[in-house]
């Protein structure tokens, strides 16, 4: 069974102007399947909506938590809901 599911996680650290969306972007690409954006928030944190298969959000989670991203991680908070199916494609915003 492969559900759709909608995964909010802001990521906190130094993500901000290293290219952490951009690459966010190109891995959710690269997953397939997979639409949202990826948001630099006033406070310093990312916050990345996913759109997708279940499989294929977790993915991007496990990513965004221990893969080879830009700047430094310090941790992921995420919150998981029904997708809502508004989005096209993975945004930068």
């Amino acid at each position: 069974m492969n559900e759709e599911a909608r995964l909010v996680a802001w990521v906190r650290g130094h993500v901000q102007g290293v290219g952490f969306r951009w690459f966010t972007r190109a891995k959710a690409l690269e997953l397939g399947g997979i639409t949202g954006f990826a948001l630099n928030l006033a406070d310093g944190r990312v916050q990345v909506v996913a759109e997708g298969s279940r499989v294929g959000c977790e993915k991007l989670l496990d990513w965004l938590e221990r893969g080879d991203t830009p700047g430094r991680v310090d941790g992921v908070t995420e919150i998981w809901d029904a997708p809502r199916g508004i989005y096209d494609g993975f945004a930068i915003r």
